[in-house]
C-alpha cells in the first residue's frame, strides 16, 4: 500500500510540475491552430490581428518582459519566448520557442532589457513598443 501511495504521489508531483512549467505554451496550444513544430519550437495561427492575439495571451499569463519591434510583439516568459507577427493572408502567426535556444545565445538581445541572457524573470520590460506587461 505504501508503494502505491508513493508512486501516486510522484505521478502527481510530475503532473503538477509539467502543468506549471509553461502555462502560456499550454494556453496557446489549447487556443490556436498548430501549423508547424521543429524541436522545442511550435508555430500556431490565429484568425485575429496581432493586437487582439497578444491581448488574449497576455490576459491569460502576463509575461516577464514585453517588447514591440518591427511590427512584431515579443513576450518573454520564464520558459518560453512568444513572438506574434502578422500572417500573410490576415490574422497572425504565433511562434513559441523554448527559452534555452535562441534566447540563451543572445538572439533577442537587440530588444533590450528583459530579453538579454541572464535577465531576471521579473526584469524591466524596457521602454517603447507597447510598454510593460506589468
Amino acid at each position: 500500500m505504501k508503494r502505491v501511495c508513493a508512486v501516486s504521489a510522484l505521478a502527481l508531483v510530475a503532473l503538477l510540475a509539467t502543468a506549471c512549467g509553461s502555462q502560456v505554451r499550454g494556453y496557446i496550444d489549447d487556443t490556436y491552430t498548430l501549423t508547424n513544430t521543429s524541436g522545442d519550437t511550435a508555430t500556431y495561427s490565429s484568425r485575429d490581428p496581432i493586437g487582439t492575439t497578444v491581448a488574449s495571451i497576455v490576459g491569460k499569463k502576463a509575461p516577464a518582459a514585453r517588447k514591440a519591434d518591427g511590427g512584431n510583439e515579443y513576450l518573454r516568459y520564464d520558459d518560453d519566448i512568444v513572438t506574434v507577427s502578422a500572417a500573410a493572408g490576415g490574422g497572425s502567426t504565433i511562434r513559441v520557442e523554448d527559452i534555452d535556444g535562441n534566447y540563451r545565445s543572445g538572439g533577442f538581445a537587440y530588444l533590450g532589457p528583459g530579453f538579454t541572457p541572464g535577465s531576471p524573470a521579473g526584469g524591466s520590460a524596457g521602454s517603447g513598443g507597447s510598454g510593460s506587461a506589468k
